[in-house]
């Protein structure tokens, strides 16, 4: 089944071109929940047949995650603000709780952005506080194109060089994919440290 699906993908993405891999990555990175995985590794193994062009996959997916980011964005904005400064205090979310989580994305939103999109099942979702927060523009797309980046570079080399062995491209998501929340658990850890070190010196 899952191979079926996966074969299916290849002759869509093969199909429709980089716009294809532009619209599904659009849609991986908005509400709608997608797996990037079975966009990109599959991609990637075209590249590494010479039907596509691997850099022109890197870019389309690129502004595809961008674009899903920034509709995320811009709904929380017009949609979901005003969503819950009308009902929010039936849910216990009051003006000041609003107010504190625009505090933090002022202060703190661009390490949170770029943690959010390496983190599975966050990544599509650390938008919509953004834009709850009117996050500044620039660093919410800057954070989000080199968290995207990295994710996206990971899937398309990992469809590149081993697109045909599903059993090897499971077990290095499920390493890489650890790897990358280490990694995250640390930069997290450092950053809270300096900041605590820097709030210390202020005082």
């Amino acid at each position: 089944m899952i191979r079926e699906l996966a074969q299916e993908l290849v002759d869509l993405i093969f199909d429709w071109g980089y716009g294809g891999i532009y619209i599904m990555m659009a849609i991986e990175s908005s509400f709608i929940p997608f797996p990037s995985e079975i966009v990109l590794i599959p991609a990637g193994y075209l590249a590494s047949q010479g039907e596509m062009n691997i850099m022109l996959i890197f870019m389309f997916s690129l502004f595809g995650s961008l674009t899903g980011a920034f509709i995320n964005y811009y709904l929380a904005i017009s949609l979901g603000l005003k969503i819950l400064q009308k009902y929010g205090k039936y849910f216990f979310i009051s003006e000041m709780t609003l107010q504190k989580m625009e505090n933090y994305f002022q202060k703190h939103g661009a390490i949170s952005t770029f943690i959010g999109r390496l983190i599975p099942g966050v990544r599509q979702l650390i938008s919509i506080p953004a834009g709850l927060s009117r996050m500044n523009i620039a660093l919410f797309a800057i954070y989000t194109a080199i968290g995207a980046g990295i994710w996206n570079f990971i899937l398309i080399m990992l469809g590149y060089f081993i697109g045909e062995n599903q059993m090897l491209i499971d077990n290095y998501l499920k390493q890489i994919t650890v790897a990358i929340l280490f990694i995250t658990f640390l930069l997290a850890s450092c950053y809270i440290y300096f900041q605590r070190k820097k709030l210390k010196k202020g005082l």
